[in-house]
């Protein structure tokens, strides 16, 4: 019999996952699968789930919860031999990863989602010793935006975000970056350098229009040091997806990514709070089967 398990963060989606539990166990159970529910409880437990499907063998891993879960769990896929295709039920604010692959963002009809057939083979980022499904920050902005209030992200969404990042903005100081990708290398100071896989970061789903979940590139932007007034047009080029044209943006594309700096800087993984520099960044084509939407 197949085996699927259910990975649920009960605090995610106000608290909202536990409903959902048993609608997925029904779905799955109906589509021929034994069903295993692994409940987190503290910070890496849906890593040491998902490492526990691998190892056993399971066929399916579901993640039920926002960005943060979704983030912890594709890590217990780290150089596993087997690894179990991916179902998603977002329950989190943003959830860039759904919004890239169209799964929808209300849980019923992402519940609905794991009836289809149809499977997608995707990308994921490798930063370092850990695996990323969307976006890494690196920066002053990027502290910032892992102190957004779970308050401000339920009312404002993807806004808040902007809005944090807009305070950052006008009030700090550029940083001294050394990129190297691919062969080549920039140098000089940033507000923000940001790697994207997909289109979607932070909720705005324009950032980086022209990336797929399965193009095997890492989608770079550097944010040079700007004033008040070019923070305001940058942010405006963001909402219409035009960062890449703006002035003060240095985009490129590449598969390997190295960061150094000679401050001591943090960064932003997936949402979450992420390693200090320096930073070894890698694309892992195709890499994942996830559940999509019939068309």
């Amino acid at each position: 019999m197949k085996q699927a398990m259910i990975i649920i963060n009960p605090s995610s989606g106000k608290e909202e996952a536990l409903e959902y539990v048993r609608q997925v166990e029904d779905i799955l159970r109906d589509k021929g699968y034994k069903v295993s529910v692994s409940e987190t409880a503290k910070p890496l437990d849906a890593t040491k789930f998902c490492l526990q499907a691998c190892k056993e063998y399971y066929d399916l891993v579901v993640s039920i919860g926002g960005d943060g879960t979704l983030h912890e769990t594709i890590n217990g896929l780290i150089d596993q031999e087997h690894r179990p295709t991916l179902g998603v039920v977002p329950l989190g604010t943003i959830n860039d990863f759904a919004r890239a692959l169209n799964i929808p963002l209300d849980p019923k009809k992402a519940i609905h989602t794991l009836t289809s057939s149809i499977v997608k083979t995707v990308d994921l980022g490798k930063m370092n010793d850990r695996l990323f499904a969307n976006v890494v920050a690196v920066g002053s902005l990027a502290d910032s935006l892992s102190s957004v209030s779970s308050e401000d992200k339920t009312k404002l969404g993807a806004f808040a975000y902007l809005k944090e990042g807009f305070k950052e903005l006008i009030k700090t100081s550029s940083h001294p970056l050394t990129i190297m990708h691919d062969g080549e290398s920039w140098i000089g100071e940033s507000l923000l350098f940001v790697v994207a896989l997909t289109n979607s970061v932070g909720g705005f789903e324009k950032m980086v229009p022209e990336a797929s979940v399965d193009d095997g590139l890492l989608h770079c932007f550097i944010i040079k040091d700007i004033n008040v007034f070019n923070t305001i047009t940058v942010g405006t080029s963001l909402l219409f997806g035009s960062l890449k044209e703006h002035k003060d943006v240095v985009y490129f594309t590449a598969k390997q990514v190295q960061v150094t700096s000679t401050e001591q800087l943090h960064t932003n993984v997936d949402g979450e709070d992420g390693p200090p520099l320096p930073l070894e960044l890698r694309i892992l084509p195709s890499h994942i089967e996830v559940i999509v939407p019939e068309e």
